[in-house]
């Protein structure tokens, strides 16, 4: 079994009840921004709302090449309904596996992005650099994040490494996420008098058959892409009335819809509620805008860093992109935002993909200490070292 650093900081991090909602990361943050300033980095705490703690920690930034940056999230979600064997806030290891809520989304790959920061530490203070930026929230709507990038908190960055779990295999994007909710409104009557009211399950009955028909293109301009493949949207849940011998006057729906780039999300709410008119009201919960970067030069040496360990070789001809979004969408939005340019963003990160949100999570060791080679190339190649 392993012994190393990353293993023992990845335990240190399991150890922190970050589960969101509430989330509370501030302890955990001030651990990661302890180590971190003790290395030399210089260190910044960012609170959307109280004990809501982002941390940004850069070494380096002393040259025109501007730093590159390692993120990961600091929440985690809710442990579920099934009982654990092993305790989610332990860090128990048995052979080859460390468990905790949090192993593989995303504890290890924060902890495999700052010990291979810190290694380095004491050869990049003249170099571009390497910035950390490890967010509060993300798994409710990426707020940390956002709040980084709408509040101009974020300096340079030249590339973005989105350490979630991928078992080290690299993804070139994601779709962008959008829920919403749609309202359709009636008028309550008593039900033996159908007649005096308005029902609004049948409103929302016409609102269903008009988005289960949802043209892509003829509303965004485009149905699909040449990597992420279709958007979808599903309609996930229905809540109306409030007793059965009442006609109903409000229905609720909720909708999940997964975009691809060239589809703006402010158009697509415009279009669907000009689609459904007068049958319901539509309300934006949540967003995250689709990332994805064409294959370039230095996505290529990330591909050739991380080949040495891949169950599967990447084929830079044949770049993937992942399932779920992640907050290198809002932090490149940011740092392209602040004249950084296009910023490119690879996913890669030592977690199980499969294996987030479950019951018993866990990570695997050994992909834990390959991240730290693989993180550590990157950083070298990027600062010439």
């Amino acid at each position: 079994m392993s012994t190393s650093a990353t293993l023992q900081l990845t335990r240190d991090l399991l150890h922190y009840n970050t589960i969101n909602p509430p989330g509370m990361e501030r302890d955990c943050a001030r651990h990661l921004g302890n180590r971190l300033e003790a290395a030399g980095f210089s260190v910044t705490y960012h609170e959307f709302a109280e004990a809501r703690t982002s941390v940004i920690a850069t070494i380096g930034g002393r040259q025109d090449k501007p730093p590159i940056c390692f993120t990961g999230h600091i929440d985690i979600v809710p442990l579920g309904a099934a009982k654990w064997i092993r305790d989610p806030f332990a860090g128990e290891t048995d052979g080859d596996r460390v468990f905790g809520r949090g192993s593989t989304d995303m504890k290890s790959g924060i902890a495999a992005s700052v010990v291979a920061a810190i290694n380095l530490a004491p050869h990049l203070r003249d170099k571009p650099g390497v910035t950390l930026v490890l967010t509060a929230s993300e798994e409710v709507g990426c707020e940390g994040a956002k709040f980084l990038a709408d509040t101009k908190l974020l300096d340079r960055a030249g590339a973005i490494v989105v350490a979630e779990p991928t078992a080290n295999y690299p993804y070139v994007g994601h779709k962008g996420l959008i829920w919403v909710e749609i309202e359709s409104r009636g008028k309550t009557a008593h039900a033996s008098m159908p007649e005096q009211g308005e029902n609004a399950i049948l409103k929302m009955n016409k609102v269903v058959s008009e988005l289960e028909h949802f043209d892509w293109k003829h509303h965004c301009g485009t149905d699909c892409h040449h990597v992420m493949g279709k958007p979808t949207m599903n309609l996930a849940t229905i809540h109306g009335g409030l007793n059965t011998n009442s006609v109903p006057d409000s229905v609720k729906m909720t909708v999940d819809m997964r975009t691809v780039p060239g589809i703006d999300h402010v158009h697509l709410c415009h279009s669907i509620q000009t689609l459904i008119g007068d049958l319901g009201t539509l309300h934006k919960i949540v967003e995250t805008p689709p990332l994805y970067s064409e294959p370039d030069e230095w996505i290529e040496s990330v591909f050739a860093a991380c080949t040495p360990f891949a169950d599967e070789k990447p084929s830079i001809a044949a770049p993937q992109t992942i399932m779920f979004s992640t907050d290198g969408a809002d932090l490149k939005r940011g740092y392209v935002a602040n004249g950084c340019g296009a910023v490119p963003t690879i996913i890669l990160g030592p977690g199980q993909p499969e294996l987030a949100h479950q019951t018993d999570e866990w990570c695997s060791i050994r992909r834990l200490d390959e991240s730290v080679e693989i993180f550590e190339r990157i950083m070298r190649e990027w600062n010439g070292l």
